[in-house]
């Protein structure tokens, strides 16, 4: 039996699946439900385990910290790369030791210490405008280049995704470099960074801009809804870099709390959740790509080629979180 409850903290969401009383954990989830509810049920059936779990957009870190010892999370969900950063940081996650994760996921998709495990990947691609550029073997580097100047779009840099893509570009060439690309790519812009990655790709069909940064998930979610199809069809999805490093990605991704009251169970969740079936799930609910390497895209991904992504290390890219930051205000990409 599943149970359904709005919890007393406005933007929180409780959803819990019946099991025995004493086989309980509690996740708490920056993943949205329509993605995380089959899969946790699926998990539940399997094992008998029962899983409350907590929806939240933002201030999960913040919950736990303020809960401390007492806090109920076991596990948690996260949407990209940098709030896995932000929990370990805060000191709220604990380390876990397992060969199935480790088996099952990458060594450039974990933190060395078992401080969190990725569970899938989605690249930052570039779309184009399919009726204005059509297919182009882009660089991240080259949307500096002045001849796209009023060109391009995006969201902001102070997103997570953008964040870590100038992580990267500063791991990459350097700090130096990379604020002179971040001034390019700001001078190229066709309008002040706004909206969300969907709302790239339609700038793109309204002939805002020819060229947009945005995530491949959402891409493929928008050709899977009948209302936003004739939009993404607009666009030409081109996967940077392939001639050098490969295409960046980012990462979703899981930690056990640091407090959690029952690890071993959570412990058993995460396995599931690198383990075949969920990462089946994730890749053809949300268009993502599995970590799992002999799991495959769904077919609409997989329709889209197969490419080569950078191998740096995703951990790494954390050692470049702050500089990133740093120098998106300095540039200040967002004004």
């Amino acid at each position: 039996m599943k149970w359904v409850t709005c919890a007393a903290v406005v933007g929180l969401t409780s959803i819990g699946y019946s099991a025995n009383a004493e086989d309980k954990l509690t996740v708490y989830s920056y993943r949205q439900a329509f993605l995380v509810e089959p899969i946790i049920q699926r998990f539940t059936d399997e094992t008998g385990i029962g899983v409350d779990v907590v929806f939240a957009k933002d201030g999960i870190a913040e919950r736990i910290a303020r809960e401390g010892r007492l806090s109920p999370a076991d596990l948690v969900l996260t949407s990209d790369f940098s709030r896995l950063v932000e929990l370990v940081d805060k000191d709220l996650t604990s380390p876990v030791k397992s060969t199935l994760l480790e088996n099952n996921i990458p060594v450039q998709y974990r933190d060395p210490d078992g401080q969190w495990y990725a569970l899938t990947m989605r690249v930052r691609n570039l779309y184009t405008a399919k009726d204005r550029l059509g297919p182009q073997q882009m660089t991240y580097e080259e949307l500096a280049d002045p001849k796209y100047k009023g060109k391009i779009c995006t969201r902001s840099g102070k997103h997570p995704y953008n964040i870590a893509l100038v992580a990267s570009m500063i791991a990459h060439h350097g700090e130096a470099e990379a604020k002179t690309w971040l001034q390019g790519v700001k001078a190229n812009l066709a309008r002040k960074p706004q909206g969300n990655d969907r709302g790239q790709i339609a700038a793109v069909k309204e002939g805002v801009c020819d060229i947009a940064l945005g995530n491949s998930y959402y891409y493929g979610n928008m050709l899977k809804d009948p209302e936003q199809k004739i939009i993404a069809e607009a666009v030409t999805i081109n996967f940077p870099n392939q001639a050098d490093r490969g295409a960046h990605v980012n990462v979703s991704g899981m930690a056990l709390a640091r407090y959690s009251p029952n690890k071993a169970n959570a412990i058993k969740l995460m396995e599931f959740l690198s383990a075949d079936v969920a990462q089946k799930a994730y890749a053809d609910i949300n268009m993502e790509y599995p970590v799992k390497t002999d799991v495959v895209p769904s077919p609409l991904v997989a329709s889209w080629g197969q490419f080569k992504s950078d191998q740096m290390p995703i951990f790494k890219l954390a050692e470049y979180h702050q500089a990133a930051v740093k120098l998106l205000d300095e540039v200040q990409f967002d004004l």
